[in-house]
Formats: structure tokens, sequence, C-alpha cells
């Protein structure tokens, strides 16, 4: 005859790992495991374009291989905007792929338009918004424990971006 099915197991938990609760650090950062050597950088400069960060600004900074075989680094730049209301903790804007042999120092400029520093407010206008910023400019997001170099500006007046 027909037997009456068990009763229902609960499902074994399975983690992706994601949080939306708890932020956590990623696991492995951006290009994690893609090169066999090592790369240090060097102090960071901000030159405005035009005579104002309003309107651009390009950043320098020496990539060195420090390892004894030949690579390729992702150099990426990372706006952190001051707190106001939407401010993603950091945001990419920018990055410059290098391919250095052993030892070799080379300097690299990542430009930035005045779209690139700006943010969308949460009225959805896009503007450069007043405050204190940090570039930082290294081999992935800032504060991962990896290495990087960071400069701050400053944008002193509101300016309103075509959409």
């Amino acid at each position: 005859m027909w037997s009456r099915p068990p009763p229902r197991q609960p499902l074994p938990r399975h983690s992706t790992g994601y949080s939306r609760t708890r932020p956590r650090a990623p696991v492995y950062p951006f290009g994690h495991g893609l090169s066999y050597t090592s790369f240090r950088y060097g102090k960071l400069s901000i030159d405005p374009v035009s005579g104002g960060i309003e309107n651009g600004l390009t950043a320098t900074v020496e990539v060195t291989n420090t390892g004894d075989r030949a690579g390729d680094e992702v150099a990426q730049a990372y706006i952190t905007p001051p707190g106001f209301e939407g401010a993603p903790r950091h945001a990419l804007r920018g990055l410059v792929r290098v391919s250095l042999t052993p030892h070799e120092t080379r300097r690299i400029t990542i430009a930035l338009s005045p779209r690139d520093l700006s943010f969308v407010t949460a009225e959805g206008d896009r503007q450069l918004i007043p405050g204190a910023y940090r570039l930082t400019v290294g081999s992935g997001q800032p504060a991962a424990g990896i290495p990087g170099t960071y400069a701050p500006y400053t944008v002193r007046k509101k300016i309103d971006l075509p959409k």
C-alpha cells in the first residue's frame, strides 16, 4: 500500500559569502592572484585642470615592480567622498594598466573629468558637491590592505552637471 512521505526536513543552509546586513571585506580583492610579482606605489600628486578642481584633475604616481619577474599592474583610482546623503564609501573613477619589468619604475597619469569627480544627489541631480575628498590610487579598494597611496582634495563650490 501507499505510505506517508517522511516529514520535511529543513534544507541545508548554503552561504554565498554575501551579507546584506553586515558589510564584510571581500575575500579576494579585484585582480587577486593574477601576478607572480609585487608592486609599490610612490607619492600621489594631484594637479587641478585649468586652475580649479571643478574643471577636473590629473593624478600622477610612480609604480614600481618590486619583484623578480615582469608583471602587469592595474592601478585603480578611487574617490572617497565626504558623508552626504546617499554617498558611497568609495567610488571607482579610473584605471590604468601598466606592464613593468623586474625592478622597473614608471610614472602613470590618470585624468579625471568633472563628471568623474561628481556624484548623484538623493534628488537625482549630478553635482560636484562641496567638501573634503580623498583620492586613492592603488592595486584595489582603499583600506583593503593592498598597495596604494592617497591624497586629499577639496571641492569648494557646488556645480550642477548635465545628466
